[in-house]
């Protein structure tokens, strides 16, 4: 029988109604590879950071049975350095080996249980200096929409939680499965970039063009050798207009969005079809093999053949 993960989401009091649903919705997607239950750490309902309070079925027993945790997130206002006995009593109860992810401020609640030692996270970019200055010993990236770092994930302010969770379920099953369940919610499969381009800065001039055309032009013609000299010429826009246009709106330079796409197609390729891994390097717009394998690598930490093994038995 196939396996179904079981996902246990904790909600705590000043939580958000929108990030508290996100995993029921992505997760009850996948065609019943995960449950998905709501508990909170005393088993009575919690107010939110709305006009209403939410009641759930389930107390901190829950945690207990959970392959993965989601810890929703709560108004910073409800943020403090110690957590309520309640709440630490609760997250004692998660087994060592379950997978934790946590949707913005949850990642306070994570670090303040001892949690994020030895990771490193993100939040939303507003509570970054916050964070910091409570936690200075867990390393923070603010700049990302989420960080995978092994069991332990963290992403950053509202829709992001979207985007862990269809990593999870991508990591899990694949980016068939990951791209159906997009649909499915009518959210991108993967978006481009980190929060940098939602960080509040002034804004562009009038006359200023976007590069979204040339992102599209970009992503048809992955197999050849692009430079920032084509990027920029097909935008019409100098190196230097281009490089920061870019910059702005995407949250990192052409030539690492280039190298994230070409992975990202690589992977589907390697879930979905049987071309060799030179066939595959040559089909996404890098050189070799070799160098596919270097960019895989450095991306997930696995090689081509490995990642293949994976997800085509998932399939």
């Amino acid at each position: 029988m196939r396996h179904v993960e079981r996902v246990v989401v904790l909600a705590l009091d000043g939580v958000y109604p929108f990030e508290l649903g996100i995993p029921s919705r992505i997760f009850g997607a996948a065609d019943g590879r995960y449950e998905v239950v709501t508990c909170t750490a005393d088993g009575r309902p919690v107010r939110t950071n709305a006009d209403f309070s939410v009641t759930v079925d389930h107390g901190p027993e829950a945690l207990r049975t959970a392959d993965t945790v989601v810890i929703a997130p709560i108004d910073p206002w409800s943020v403090t350095a110690e957590l309520p006995d309640e709440v630490r009593a609760a997250l004692a109860l998660i087994r060592p080996d379950a997978r934790i992810l946590s949707i913005c401020t949850g990642a306070f609640v994570l670090a303040a249980a001892g949690l994020l030692e030895g990771h490193r996270a993100t939040t939303h970019w507003r509570l970054a200096d916050l964070f910091r200055s409570m936690y200075p010993h867990v390393p923070l990236d603010a700049d990302v929409l989420f960080v995978d770092d092994d069991t332990v994930l963290t992403s950053a302010g509202a829709a992001s939680g979207v985007d862990a969770c269809l990593h999870i379920v991508r990591k899990d099953h694949g980016s068939e499965l990951a791209n159906k369940v997009a649909r499915r919610c009518v959210v991108p499969p993967l978006r481009d970039g980190g929060q940098a381009q939602y960080i509040e800065q002034p804004v562009p001039e009038p006359t200023a063009t976007s590069t979204a055309a040339t992102r599209a032009w970009a992503l048809a013609h992955l197999g050849d050798p692009l430079t920032l000299t084509d990027l920029a010429g097909h935008a019409r826009m100098s190196l230097r207009t281009f490089a920061r246009r870019f910059n702005d709106e995407v949250g990192m330079s052409p030539g690492r969005w280039l190298i994230q796409q070409r992975v990202f197609r690589a992977r589907h390729l390697l879930e979905s079809s049987d071309l060799s891994v030179d066939q595959i390097a040559g089909e996404v717009g890098f050189a070799t093999g070799t160098s596919l394998r270097q960019h895989l690598h450095a991306a997930i930490g696995v090689s081509p053949l490995a990642y293949r093994r994976t997800f085509q038995a998932t399939r």
